[in-house]
This record gives structure tokens, C-alpha cells and sequence, in this order.
């Protein structure tokens, strides 16, 4: 990883005769004296604490997991392996609302303009594809946290991100993370931002977190080491709302007209949220 030290430079610009640059040079000494060895390490260990990666995560963690709702839009794109090895990427944009502890809608269109759509509402999982007029069900109370590990251990589902969701979002991050670096302080659309790459058993993930009052992340990268071709998922955050106005019934679904149910391992198994598998023909004629 690099490493960077910062400096403040000043210079003050005396040309009219020896006796006055010696005057501004005694004058620049009494108001800018040389730190002490005690103030220098005192900085440097500041500097250090600002820069911890673990600190930085857990705060971005911490702060999402307390929000007791939120709103915000993700612009993200997936690479699909195909079958001459190219990895080729698609986008796709989001648009998620979270009521703890009941209420959330996720909203998703993909970049050749197939939208789903998933809501839970405390009681109900709902997934439904607009484009075919089916939706599936399931009935799991409990709460987001619940909804969200079934969604994916007991339905087979993809959802990225999907830990931002939890409240237990600093649990898993402490439990999952098996190293974590700070990469550089960077900045993202005039905003500074801490640059923090970590791994786990099956993904590596880079997460770009603000280095301010609201730790929200701004920018993630996860790349499934494990899968073949090693693919990657990219999302950069914006929006973010910590106080929506929401409507009773936007958790709610109301199946549309001749709209048909369908079970979800029946023809829903992993469209609702990673979309369909893209495949393109590539490499040109031989």
C-alpha cells in the first residue's frame, strides 16, 4: 500500500535589503516556532488514529446500522464471464429504501432495460419482474435482518451489498473481514473520502468511506475471488437520504392486472436482483 507524509510549506519573500530579510526571518520565527519532539509524535499519532482502517470501517458500519431509515441510489455495473473467457460488463442502477425494521423496496433496472423489483414488509418477501407480470412470494417475518439471510441462504438469491442492509452490519464486517488495509486518501466528486481495501473468504472488497460527520460510503468494489473469471461488481452511491418521506403502503404489493404468481426456484431463481446471463458474441471472426 502507499504511504504518504504531508509537509506545510510556507515561504515569505524578502528582497529589499539584508537588515530587513534578517527582520523577517526573526519575525516569521516568533510566529511560526519549530514544533517540539513532543508536539511532532503527538501529530503523527493523530494522523495515524485518522487513517485507521478498522476505525474507519466500523464508523461507516456503526452509523448505517443505527439509521433507522434511508434512501439512496446506486449506479453500479457486473462483469459476466462468457464462454470465450471475456469478461464482459453491464450496468444497471438501484434505487433502495430502508424503514427498520420492517420496510424495504429495491428497485432495479438493468442497463438493457429489464427492471425488477423486491419488497418486504415486515411479514412478506415479494420479487417481481414487470417486463413477464410475475412476482413470486414468501412469507418470513422477523424483520429486515431475517429477510435478507433467507433471501439469500434459503431462496438462492443474489443481492449485493446485501450486509449494508443489516442492522448486525458491523458483526458481519468485524466477523467476515479476514485483512484490511487503508489504500490513500482520495476524493470522490470534491468530497475526501478514506480509500479501504479488505478481504474475505470469498470476496475482496475496496470501499471508499467520507471523512466526515456521516460515514456513508460513497463508492465499493467486490470481487468474487472464488468464482470463475473472478468477476467484479462496481456501485457508486448518491442521494443518500436519512430521513425519506415514505408512504404506508410503498412496502406493499399489489399484484397488478393479470399479473401470475409463480414459486421462486420456478422461474426466479437468481433474475430478480443479478438479472439474466448475459451472453455476447466476442473476439471477431477467425
Amino acid at each position: 500500500m502507499k504511504k504518504y507524509s504531508w509537509s506545510l510549506k510556507r515561504s515569505v519573500l524578502c528582497a529589499i535589503a539584508p537588515l530587513i530579510m534578517v527582520g523577517c526571518a526573526e519575525e516569521q520565527a516568533a510566529i511560526r516556532p519549530q514544533p517540539t519532539a513532543a508536539l511532532t509524535s503527538a501529530t503523527v499519532a493523530v494522523a495515524e488514529m485518522e487513517r485507521d482502517p478498522k476505525k474507519i470501517l466500523m464508523s461507516m458500519a456503526e452509523f448505517l446500522a443505527k439509521t433507522p431509515r434511508f434512501s439512496v441510489n446506486l449506479t453500479g455495473s457486473f462483469e459476466v464471464l462468457q464462454e470465450s473467457g471475456q469478461k464482459i460488463e453491464f450496468g444497471e442502477s438501484r434505487r433502495i429504501t430502508v424503514s427498520r425494521p420492517n420496510g424495504l423496496r429495491v428497485e432495479v433496472e438493468h442497463s438493457d432495460g429489464e427492471k425488477h423489483l423486491v419488497l418486504y414488509d415486515g411479514k412478506t418477501i415479494t420479487t417481481y419482474t414487470p417486463t413477464q407480470n410475475v412476482y413470486a412470494q414468501v412469507s418470513k417475518p422477523g424483520g429486515i435482518d431475517e429477510a435478507v439471510t433467507y433471501f439469500l441462504k434459503d431462496l438462492h438469491m443474489r443481492l449485493p451489498l446485501a450486509a449494508l442492509l443489516l442492522s448486525r452490519l458491523p458483526a458481519e464486517l468485524e466477523n467476515r473481514t479476514q485483512a484490511l488495509d487503508y489504500v490513500e486518501k482520495d476524493v470522490i466528486h470534491g468530497t475526501p473520502v478514506h480509500h479501504l481495501a479488505g478481504r474475505t473468504e470469498t470476496v475482496d472488497y475496496q470501499v471508499w468511506v467520507p471523512a466526515g460527520a456521516q460515514p456513508l460510503p460513497l463508492r465499493v468494489v467486490l470481487t468474487y475471488k472464488n468464482a470463475e473469471g473472478q468477476p467484479a461488481f462496481r456501485a457508486v452511491f448518491s442521494d443518500w437520504n436519512l430521513a425519506p418521506a415514505i408512504q404506508d403502503n410503498l412496502f406493499v404489493f399489489t399484484p397488478p392486472e393479470g399479473a401470475r404468481k409463480i414459486a421462486f426456484l420456478a422461474q426466479l431463481p437468481q433474475v430478480a436482483l443479478e438479472g439474466p446471463k448475459k451472453t455476447v458474441q466476442t473476439g471477431g471472426k477467425k
